[in-house]
């Protein structure tokens, strides 16, 4: 790839193989925290693809590193792979969005219009009497995928604005009520959430 003449010059010695190292280590640890977020959230099959071409970078990386101990600019681009590489890994899994979450709203004014305004949008809504500090209040459980966590949100800020609520990952959630997917049919729909659904039946 590169000369053998242009391996033994400073350009290559103080920007080409430290960029190497970074982009390389920036790789690796970017992978190693997508891993770990989908092992967190149950996503397991694509975890050894993902950790074999994880190892194979950081070694790469690293052998650069062991055969240049003297090259200061090779530590440097290593840890500023690492710590870009984190940063980077963070916000792809935050775009994809991947998983499934628990919403609890809990309110003490009439929920009526917010669960009906949820369950047009095909979320499934729990609804639970509870007493809180000051009183009665009512408990609504919203199991909805993470991509859809801001139409819930908007929902309850704009009919129950003052109400609280928390969010918290679940890892497996099944048989349950969650929107169709774009271009996806009725029939379709019913077969992903009954896997035993049938036409006729």
């Amino acid at each position: 790839m590169f000369s053998a003449e242009f391996l033994q010059t400073d350009l290559y010695n103080w920007v080409v193989l430290p960029l190497l190292i970074y982009v390389g280590r920036m790789s690796d640890v970017t992978l190693a925290t997508l891993r770990n977020i989908f092992i967190a959230r149950g996503i397991r099959k694509i975890v050894p693809v993902i950790g074999f071409f994880e190892v194979l970078i950081w070694l790469l990386a690293v052998s650069s590193i062991i055969k240049n101990l003297n090259n200061f600019m090779c530590y440097i681009a290593f840890a500023g792979g690492y710590s870009t590489g984190i940063l980077l890994g963070v916000s792809i899994e935050k775009r994809l969005a991947l998983g499934t979450q628990l919403i609890r709203i809990i309110t003490n004014k009439q929920s009526q219009k917010l669960i009906e305004a949820l369950r047009a949008s095909n979320l499934g809504v729990t609804e639970l009497d509870a007493i809180g500090s000051q009183g009665p209040v009512k408990i609504l459980l919203v199991v909805a995928k993470r991509k859809d966590i801001g139409k819930v949100l908007s929902l309850v800020n704009e009919l129950h604005g003052s109400s609280f609520f928390t969010i918290e990952d679940i890892l497996t959630a099944e048989q349950g009520i969650f929107p169709m997917k774009t271009g996806e049919s009725r029939l379709q729909y019913l077969r992903r959430i009954f896997p035993a659904f049938k036409a006729g039946r």
